[in-house]
């Protein structure tokens, strides 16, 4: 079974699982194929994280994150106080994405005879030559975004017709990425770093004025970590380390589970999760940047006694004032399972829509601006150095229950990510929901996501209004949107393997994506 934001990624790892592929490879194959047809929320210019489960062993985590490029110093932008958020100079990371289907292949490759490159990447190629039809997600979020993206190099010429936004339903064709897709099949996924691919790449980044040349690509690859995790009553739920906010996902469930809620959906639910939220948050900002220069070991705040302490100080009818920072992003998250019952957790992003907005000319890639998240203040944590990680939202969770059950799931949207993750996990695992009922049902956002500047708790218009109210006089600032499946809320997915070989899978009702099985 596979899950994905866009029906036609969740066909094509699908369609690998049904040509003998194994879950990676089926994951690489949606990878490629979603970077085409959702690219204003992921793109091969961008970054990833993976966890490969195989039963009975303990998951793989992947960090497929790009470092700053060596010239990317704070002379670099003098003058400015913060790092422009579109446009070449916005591209200032490597991208790191296709190094980890790399490092996921050399996973995946003791499982057995592996499918070729061409095949795996074969519904991208064909998806970017012949066209796909553009999603109304896309044609909103591009009109909303214009002004800021319309004048990145090659935007215009790759993502909108006659200068203006397209309608959805636009046939949408990208003949250079078809070629560069096409090219790295043939080549091999190196080709991207250290092939003839790199050095256009890298010429075209330096014409454009980015800071990221041929030799950054040169010296990256992706790398094997060491996954959180967090226990918990019945299950051990495994997350991304720095530089990713997975070390917040995992808190939040683990904080949750001390307040001893025994009932979904009221209040001591919603205000439980979003009081954990906030102390998981407030951890987050101090300790949560490249793994060089971390202040302090993730794994000290997963520790019994720390979420204790933490759980502690939560009161079960008060909300602690807020707002604290909020970072947006734009992003989509992934999960697969395989006959063998091996598990992806998968995450994607290029950090806002369409990232930089910048395309390289003649290769369709378009580049990320996760190095935004980068301060120009040398005191602030993620102080912009040469050659470190940016703070990256993006985090794919993955559970492990006792009784064997394996559960992928994850979420793009941000700051709502490991919010989600938690609405998700919590309404499934604690409080009896189908995987379904737990993704669709109504959903909250403490913070800013996709741009938003208010700080308020978010409410999608399905919530009862008793709920609402006594959600207002416990001191939460709660926004009503108007809609009732809001994008605003991200878009999740999720995959549960039972002991008895079925698996049970669920999309969101909010993106353009299924549950594609076998």
């Amino acid at each position: 079974m596979h899950v994905a934001p866009h029906h036609l990624a969740a066909q094509a790892g699908r369609d690998v699982l049904r040509d003998g592929g194994n879950a990676v490879e089926a994951m690489v194959a949606a990878a490629a194929a979603i970077a085409v047809v959702y690219p204003h929320m992921n793109a091969i210019g961008g970054d990833g994280f993976w966890l490969i489960h195989e039963p009975g062993k303990a998951p793989v985590a992947i960090d497929a994150c790009g470092p700053s490029a060596a010239l990317a110093t704070r002379e670099f932008y003098a003058g400015l106080d913060s790092i422009p958020s579109r446009g070449p100079t916005a591209a200032l990371t490597v991208a790191g994405t296709i190094g980890g289907w790399a490092k996921a292949l050399e996973v995946a490759a003791p499982w057995g005879a592996a499918l070729p490159l061409s095949r795996l990447l074969g519904d991208a190629i064909r998806h970017a030559r012949q066209g796909v039809a553009v999603t109304t997600s896309q044609s909103a979020l591009t009109r909303e975004k214009f002004d800021g993206l319309k004048d990145a190099p090659g935007f215009a010429e790759t993502y909108l017709v006659n200068g203006q936004p397209p309608e959805p339903g636009h046939i949408l064709r990208q003949p250079d990425l078809a070629n560069t897709l096409a090219q790295l099949a043939e080549r091999g996924l190196d080709d991207f770093y250290r092939g003839e691919l790199a050095a256009r790449l890298g010429a075209e980044l330096e014409r454009v004025g980015s800071p990221v040349r041929a030799s950054d690509l040169a010296a990256y690859r992706a790398q094997i970590v060491e996954p959180l995790a967090v226990r918990l009553n019945d299950s051990t739920v495994y997350n991304l380390p720095p530089p990713t906010q997975g070390l917040s996902a995992l808190m939040i469930l683990g904080l949750f589970e001390r307040l001893g809620v025994t009932e979904g959906e009221g209040f001591a639910h919603l205000h439980g999760l979003v009081e954990a939220t906030k102390r998981a948050f407030r951890v987050r900002e101090r300790v949560v940047t490249d793994p060089q220069r971390a202040p302090a070991d993730p794994r000290t705040f997963l520790t019994p006694e720390a979420l204790d302490e933490l759980a502690a100080q939560i009161h079960p009818q008060r909300a602690l004032p807020w707002p604290d920072t909020a970072a947006p992003g734009d992003t989509i998250w992934m999960g697969c399972v395989d006959a063998q019952g091996r598990a992806v957790s998968f995450i994607q992003s290029v950090y806002w829509e369409f990232g930089s907005g910048t395309v390289l000319r003649g290769t369709g890639v378009c580049w990320q601006n996760r190095g935004t998240s980068f301060s120009l203040n040398p005191k602030a944590l993620n102080a912009l150095k040469p050659g470190h990680k940016p703070f990256h939202t993006l985090n794919p969770s993955l559970a492990l229950f006792d009784d064997g059950r394996v559960m992928p799931f994850g979420t793009m949207g941000g700051e709502g990510q490991p919010q989600t993750q938690a609405a998700v996990f919590t309404r499934y695992a604690r409080f009896g929901q189908t995987l379904q009922q737990a993704v669709t049902a109504p959903r909250w956002l403490l913070g800013r996501t996709w741009g938003d500047v208010s700080t308020t708790l978010k409410l999608e218009s399905r919530f009862e209004p008793a709920l609402v109210q006594q959600l207002r006089g416990a001191g939460h600032v709660v926004e009503e949107l108007p809609e009732a499946f809001s994008d605003t809320m991200g878009h999740a997915g999720a995959l549960v393997r039972h002991p008895n070989g079925v698996i049970e899978g669920a999309a969101d009702p909010r993106s353009d994506g299924l549950v594609a099985a076998l």
